[in-house]
């Protein structure tokens, strides 16, 4: 199976290449009756409210190692400066000689950026900040075969880690109130009395009305 990097890198590139083709201009077919004509591809963007959701990838907020994936969703409101909220949920696992370690990861931030609309294109820069809602679970490997039951066999702890993210943004205009989002940038996380640095990179659509 591939690597949920190569899966997520192979997504972005359709979605890239889908956004470009449905960006060029059309010709409307001489047929009355045609499904597709110059206003297919055509946007709006009257409102100041976007919301959007997708995928999103990227370092697991306390493992040292690994990658995790999931869902992310969010609300923007503004123009050129904008507010806004996200919430993300993702998953990584791990393993190591005694121990397989999964991670769940709860992103909540509170955001405000800044950003410019050059087309049927948006590009901006976001800072979020909030926190991290981190969920381990740590399972001995062979444990039921040599009969640990209890903390001996698995062990799980939940800690809220405060958080913050820089993530460029770019929005581009589909087709009506639908945009393609693309997002992504480092993020720190503090936990055990230190800094612990990462990255995310979302990938999804919005509907702006």
């Amino acid at each position: 199976m591939p690597h949920p990097a190569v899966r997520f890198a192979t997504l972005l590139a359709l979605a890239l290449a889908l956004a470009v083709w449905g960006a060029l201009p059309r010709r409307a077919a001489a047929d009355d009756g045609t499904l597709l004509d110059d206003d297919t591809w055509g946007y709006r963007s009257s409102g100041d409210v976007a919301v959007d959701a997708g995928l999103t990838v990227g370092f697991p907020a306390a493992l040292p190692t690994g990658l995790s994936t999931g869902a992310v969703a969010g609300v923007t409101a503004g123009r050129r400066w904008t507010l806004g909220a996200r919430a993300a949920w993702s998953t990584a696992t791990e393993s190591s000689l005694a121990w397989t370690v999964t991670h769940r990861d709860l992103r909540l931030r509170i955001h405000g950026g800044v950003q410019a609309t050059p087309g049927r294109g948006t590009i901006g820069l976001r800072l979020g900040l909030g926190g991290t809602l981190v969920h381990e679970t740590r399972q001995r490997n062979q444990g039921m075969r040599a009969g640990l039951t209890g903390s001996a066999l698995e062990t799980s702890a939940l800690a809220m880690l405060p958080a913050a993210d820089l993530d460029g943004v770019v929005m581009l205009h589909v087709a009506g109130p639908w945009l393609l989002v693309i997002a992504g940038g480092p993020s720190v996380d503090r936990h055990d009395g230190a800094l612990h640095a990462g990255w995310n990179a979302e990938l999804g659509v919005a509907w702006q009305p």
